[in-house]
């Protein structure tokens, strides 16, 4: 039995261990609740602080005046940029007429060659027999003729004195006839193979150089097969496409100068020679031609040439600086300033002249406009700039300066 002391001991026990996990649930709660104070407290200052921080300044862009150029009526000199590849106006690929054996070739390529130059013989041996047979033949011709004649003549005679018949007389005639028409016939067909004997002898058309040649001894050859190109240096011709808008100021006559790759600043007198009377469909472009004096043929064919043709003036027009010009994705622009502001304009662009540095806006811009003529990363429209007060004021127009 236990006695009622050993139950208030117990009883008692029990009751401080309860209350000391009272005691732990209060603290724990009491920390947490701090913890969460303080943590709202942290976030409520740092975003009081973000909200009290000033607004980073937007970038903002600095210009001299002489950094802008008004867009003004300026004289371009229409001078209109020609380019492409030479090549010689007089060439020729010849051709065999006969089909015969190469037996010799007499030049090769890069020889020069005068009008008539024998340039390849063919094997004649079944030509010559075909010229003897030909020649045997009118001599049998000439000889039937002949009797046919003689005949005719005799039988002419005889029907003056009536010992023969009308009628028989115009037998032996007929037959004489049929003797000038056979005879005629063997001719023909004799000079015909006397000039395929003399096409054995490959001759050059003109006086020139052997550019290319297709044969080799041996081989066989037939009618219309290319044997050597022949080309004439002493002009050469280039074909350049010209914008249709240019066209009225460009003349048949008009002289050009051009550089060509690989001789340095050298300059080739030229001059335009024919204009096409009809428009690329695709390009819009009309072709020039242009013809260059190569006395000391130094020029080649499929050299690369660049001219600037003088085309008449149309007098002054809207103009800024080149390099105040962009272009992206296909499309001109250029930045302009409007009230301390940087703007965007698309324009469409005419002609340009690169020894100016100028370019006319045919549309986009209004006259008196300032643009930004120079060069800078970061430009974007919205963005804000200034003007310093110290230089000269934007030129109208003024050409870029060469680097």
């Amino acid at each position: 039995m236990f006695s009622i002391n050993s139950l208030k001991r117990s009883s008692s026990s029990s009751g401080n261990s309860g209350s000391r996990k009272r005691g732990w649930v209060k603290l724990s709660v009491a920390v947490l609740t701090g913890i969460l104070v303080v943590g709202s407290l942290v976030a409520w200052r740092a975003s009081s602080a973000k909200k009290e921080e000033p607004k980073k300044a937007d970038k903002v862009f600095e210009f001299s005046k002489s950094d802008l150029a008004v867009l003004a009526p300026r004289e371009l000199g229409n001078m209109i940029p020609l380019s492409g590849s030479l090549k010689p106006v007089t060439q020729a690929v010849v051709k065999s007429k006969v089909a015969a054996e190469v037996a010799k070739v007499h030049v090769r390529e890069g020889e020069r060659v005068a009008a008539g130059q024998v340039l390849v013989s063919l094997d004649t041996a079944d030509l010559k027999a075909r010229a003897d047979a030909q020649a045997a033949q009118v001599a049998e011709m000439r000889a039937r003729l002949d009797l046919a004649l003689k005949n005719e003549a005799n039988n002419r005679q005889l029907l003056q004195k009536n010992f023969i018949s009308q009628n028989a007389f115009d037998a032996v005639s007929n037959s004489a006839e049929v003797g000038r028409a056979n005879l005629k016939s063997a001719e023909a067909q004799a000079a015909i193979t006397q000039r395929a004997l003399s096409d054995a002898s490959i001759r050059a058309p003109f006086s020139g150089i052997v550019a290319r040649r297709m044969v080799n001894i041996g081989e066989k050859v037939s009618p219309d097969m290319p044997i050597m190109q022949i080309v004439d240096l002493m002009q050469m011709e280039l074909e350049a496409p010209v914008p249709v808008a240019e066209i009225p100021g460009i003349k048949v006559g008009q002289e050009i100068s051009f550089t060509v790759d690989g001789f340095g600043d050298r300059q080739f007198k030229g001059k335009v020679e024919r204009i096409n009377p009809s428009a690329e469909a695709g390009s819009r472009s009309i072709s020039v031609f242009l013809v260059l004096a190569n006395p000391d043929l130094s020029l080649k064919g499929g050299m690369f040439a660049n001219g600037k043709l003088a085309a008449q003036s149309r007098g002054p027009v809207n103009a800024v600086p080149l390099v105040a010009l962009r272009e992206e994705g296909g499309q001109s622009f250029v930045m302009v300033l409007d009230k301390d502001k940087i703007e965007r304009k698309p324009v469409t662009v005419g002609a340009r002249s690169i020894d100016l540095g100028l370019v006319e806006i045919r549309d986009g811009l209004s006259p008196g406009t300032q643009v930004i003529a120079v060069k800078m990363e970061g430009l974007k429209p919205g963005a804000s700039a200034i003007i310093r007060a110290d230089g000269p004021a934007p030129a109208p127009a003024a050409p870029a300066a060469k680097s």
